[in-house]
């Protein structure tokens, strides 16, 4: 390939790249949402007064049990 062809080439992949970087942003924010949403279910199920028993019964046997 010439040098004129590779610097054409080169030029074109930078620009079609160029054209796809709104998307990284978008994508990255629909993702943050997502995690934001699932993080906030699972505090509420973790929170909830039957994991919180369920939680305090495991750690009371872990620390009742004999060496």
């Amino acid at each position: 390939m010439r040098g004129h062809d590779y610097a054409r080439a080169l030029l074109r992949r930078a620009r079609a790249a160029g054209e796809d970087a709104g998307m990284v942003t978008s994508e990255y924010a629909m993702g943050l949402i997502a995690a934001v949403g699932f993080a906030g279910l699972l505090y509420k199920v973790v929170t909830s007064d039957q994991v919180r028993a369920a939680l305090q019964a495991l750690v009371g046997k872990a620390l009742d049990a004999p060496f």
